[in-house]
């Protein structure tokens, strides 16, 4: 089998996870160790959290990373797991549309079948979001580029209208239908998580919906019953992990006990998983 067969083969098979009421759930990764626990989990497939990889990378979130950075990291995690990958790519590391295509096709090179793009903008100044039909040719061009590869990349459109306090469930359907008519595969609306809400959307929106969850969320069970199809952690993992760092940090550094280190991977048992991923 060659490369681009097997690249189809996994793409094909991380496309059909995507199921309304019987969602894909996934613990986002940001570096090669966290994709092998994630995988060895269980996990039917991994996404990287692009907060979480530019942390682990020394640069702070919201297109502040560089894209061969991002990607080598993408790439290093393709390389130890066997299940699909699908990268976070923020706003395609690129300036314009062809930036974007630019970037899709490194994303394929480096191992990936599925690629979250944001409309959100950082810049000062600007935003809080990308003009709808600026960002919609910037989805046709990451279809295009997967499509011109023969790779049937998963394009998840995610739209900050809620995160970034843009609009409601009215304006999310407008933006989610020029998107998966300019050729995305999925709508990705993370910020909200209230019941009635999402099932507005499920309900307006022709495509699969992924949500973010988090602490205090509904459990993934009552996600499924509203039609969800996918389901993601985000960068709450991370943070999670980090927060750890920083007790055991303190404590080390405070009290000169160790209790928060209880309960760690075992070293063997961490070491083991990634040897098999050699």
């Amino acid at each position: 089998m060659t490369d681009i067969e097997r690249l189809r083969a996994s793409a094909l098979a991380f496309r059909a996870l995507h199921v309304p009421g019987r969602p894909l759930v996934l613990v986002n990764a940001w570096d090669a160790v966290t994709a092998r626990i994630v995988e060895e989990s269980g996990a039917a497939a991994v996404a990287t959290t692009s907060a979480g990889l530019a942390w682990a990378l020394g640069a702070a979130d919201g297109d502040r990373l560089d894209r061969e950075d991002a990607l080598a990291a993408v790439a290093r995690i393709t390389s130890v797991v066997r299940v699909p990958v699908s990268a976070d790519i923020e706003n395609g590391y690129a300036s314009d549309a062809e930036g974007v295509g630019d970037t899709v096709r490194a994303v394929l090179a480096a191992g990936a079948v599925g690629v979250n793009l944001e409309d959100a903008l950082y810049e000062e100044g600007a935003g809080p979001l990308r003009p709808l039909k600026e960002q919609a040719e910037r989805v046709a061009a990451a279809r295009a580029a997967a499509d011109a590869a023969g790779v049937p990349l998963f394009v998840n459109a995610r739209i900050d209208t809620f995160l970034r306090g843009a609009g409601g469930v009215e304006e999310t359907l407008e933006r989610a239908a020029a998107f998966l008519a300019a050729g995305a595969d999925g709508v990705f609306v993370p910020g909200t998580v209230d019941p009635a809400t999402v099932k507005a959307l499920v309900e307006g929106i022709d495509g699969p919906l992924n949500i973010l969850v988090g602490p205090g969320a509904p459990s993934v069970e009552e996600l499924a019953e509203l039609g969800v199809a996918r389901i993601s952690a985000g960068s709450s993992v991370a943070s999670a992990a980090h927060a750890l760092v920083r007790r055991a940090a303190r404590e080390l550094l405070d009290t000169g006990t160790y209790e928060t280190l209880d309960g760690g991977f075992e070293y063997m048992g961490l070491n083991a998983l990634m040897a098999r991923a050699d």
